[in-house]
């Protein structure tokens, strides 16, 4: 166990997530995004004896933080394995579910991951320790034009065609292997002022590609449906706009792209109730003591009957 979970990840927005999971003495919850555990630890903290805890986190080092109670569970896998890891349990619904996307204080702040450019370290960007694909194999073997794709799509970069082309014309000089070879190949691209917020926005880039963190929120979301009992609470923080997007989609339309579907009497079909109509956000007494709730934005919804 680690012998301080607050220097893992401080958890955001946990009071908001508690009031919007409206938690039962005796429930059943999911968190899908243990990381250091502080979301799970206050949920426990209102659960009754007869109340049980499911979470799921794909990082060994999160392993390190498990909660020694018999109402927890930990299952190291991927939330996008959701249903199938809950039925091996015998469980097939739950009051409440939690999501807590991106990246833990602790893995931008472990140099050898790779996840922040503070560090001249290498190129990894894997959650799961053990994924074929990191972000050194991206930038070396990839196409100009998924390079291209991937930083205009996940990066939301402006010169995302210039920055594909850079890289595909500097490799074959040496492999691009760390943090400090990639921002030197890319500087003559970068907006003056802005470096640190283009740095951010290629890294970014790089771990939704590396972690698939797309197409496994999509995948994840989906399944949701089929776990959560009639009047169960759905609730997902999120960081930036492109997971946002869908998490606001799926929870309004029970769709990520085109118009609600309707029955044949003209109904809308859509298998949640949205409890938020706006994203919650950090209070100012948060943003003050913890940098990262800036971005934070909290959606929540309730599993229709």
């Amino acid at each position: 166990m680690a012998s301080d979970p607050t220097v893992y990840h401080v958890p955001v927005m946990l009071g908001e997530c508690m009031d919007g999971l409206g938690i039962k003495p005796d429930g059943v919850y999911v968190d899908v995004t243990f990381g250091g555990g502080g979301h799970s630890r206050e949920i426990l903290k209102r659960l009754g004896d007869n109340g049980r805890l499911i979470a799921f986190d794909q990082d060994p080092d999160a392993v390190k933080n498990t909660l020694d109670d018999p109402r927890f569970t930990l299952v190291q896998h991927n939330f996008r394995f959701l249903k199938n890891n809950l039925r091996l349990l015998g469980i097939r619904q739950v009051d409440g579910v939690l999501a807590d996307l991106g990246v833990s204080s602790h893995q931008f702040d472990s140099p050898d991951r790779g996840f922040s450019i503070r560090y001249d370290a290498d190129l990894d960007m894997r959650m799961d320790q053990v994924a074929d694909v990191d972000a050194k194999k991206i930038l070396n073997t990839y196409a100009e034009a998924e390079l291209h794709r991937i930083f205009g799509m996940y990066g939301e970069i402006q010169n995302a065609r210039s920055l594909a082309k850079t890289i595909v014309t500097a490799r074959p000089n040496a492999p691009i292997e760390t943090v400090g070879t990639l921002k030197d190949i890319i500087k003559r691209l970068v907006p003056k002022g802005k470096e640190h917020k283009y740095h951010a926005q290629v890294f970014q880039a790089l771990r939704i590609e590396v972690n698939e963190e797309l197409g496994a929120l999509q995948e994840f979301l989906e399944q949701t449906v089929a776990v959560l009992k009639p009047g169960g609470r759905l609730v997902v923080m999120s960081y930036h706009s492109l997971e946002d997007r869908l998490v606001k989609n799926f929870m309004q339309k029970g769709k990520f792209k085109g118009e609600v579907e309707k029955d044949f009497f003209g109904n809308k079909i859509k298998p949640f109730k949205v409890i938020s109509r706006k994203a919650v956000t950090a209070s100012l007494s948060e943003l003050a003591t913890n940098n990262r709730a800036r971005s934070a934005k909290l959606r929540i919804a309730e599993r229709e009957a």
